[in-house]
C-alpha cells in the first residue's frame, strides 16, 4: 500500500476495535461544522492540539488546484481545507478504513462537496499537489515515517508547498533538518503549545 507500513492501533486498514462515536464542535479561522469521532480512528472525541495549532495559524492555501490532507483521520484538516477554499480541490488520504467513512460523511454533512477520500493507493499518479497540509504519524517510526513523507513531498508541485505539525519533543526539530538535508528546503513557520509548524518546499 502506498506511502504507509502497516502498525498497529489507527494506522490500521481495519480498527480492530469497537466504535463508540462522539462529536466534536469544530471552530476554527474560516471553517465551523460538526465533526464525527470514533475509536479506532486518530483523536477521538476532541480536536488533537497539534491539529488545532496547524488550522489556527496563518497559513494561506491555494484558491484552486489539489490540496493534500495526509493522513486525513475524520477529516478535521481536509473539511477545514475545502470550506476555507472551495475551488479547491482536497484530497483527504489514510490508510484506516474508518477514518476515511467517518471524513467522507463529516465533508457531506459540512457540505464540503470538494472533499475526495481516498485510500493512498487509489490517488490517480498524475495528480501534483499544490498544497499538503499534514499532522503526520510520527508515532509509527522514523523509517516509516521518513518512507510516507518522501512519498508525498515527491509529489508537490513545483510551485506548492507542504505544512506539517509536529510535536518538539517527539522530533519537530530534527525532522526539519532530515527534511533539508533530504532536499526539501523546511523552514519554522510557526510554534506554540510544544508544536512546531513546519512549511516544506519541493525539492531542490
Amino acid at each position: 500500500m502506498q506511502g504507509y507500513r502497516r502498525v498497529a492501533h489507527y494506522f490500521e486498514p481495519s480498527p480492530g476495535v469497537t466504535s463508540d462515536e462522539a462529536t466534536v464542535a469544530m471552530a476554527v479561522p474560516g471553517a465551523s461544522f460538526t465533526l464525527r469521532t470514533d475509536r479506532g480512528v486518530f483523536s477521538h472525541g476532541r480536536l488533537d492540539t497539534g491539529t488545532a495549532v496547524l488550522l489556527r495559524s496563518p497559513r494561506p492555501l491555494p484558491s484552486t488546484g489539489s490540496a493534500l490532507d495526509l493522513g486525513c483521520g475524520a477529516g478535521p484538516i481536509a473539511v477545514t481545507m475545502a470550506l476555507r477554499e472551495p475551488g479547491l480541490q482536497v484530497w483527504a488520504v489514510d490508510v484506516n478504513e474508518r477514518a476515511r467513512a467517518l471524513c467522507a460523511a463529516n465533508a457531506t454533512a459540512a457540505g464540503a462537496g470538494n472533499v475526495v477520500v481516498a485510500a493512498p493507493d487509489e490517488v490517480p499518479a498524475d495528480i501534483a499537489f499544490d498544497a499538503i497540509w499534514s499532522n503526520p504519524p510520527i508515532r509509527i517510526g522514523k523509517d516509516a515515517l521518513h518512507e510516507l513523507l518522501l512519498t508525498w513531498l515527491a509529489r508537490l508541485a513545483p510551485d506548492g508547498a507542504a505544512t506539517l505539525v509536529v510535536q518538539k519533543h517527539l522530533g519537530a526539530d530534527s525532522l526539519q533538518r532530515w527534511l533539508t538535508e533530504s532536499g526539501y528546503p523546511t523552514s519554522r513557520a510557526a510554534s506554540a503549545k510544544g508544536y512546531r509548524v513546519l512549511e516544506v518546499h519541493p525539492s531542490v
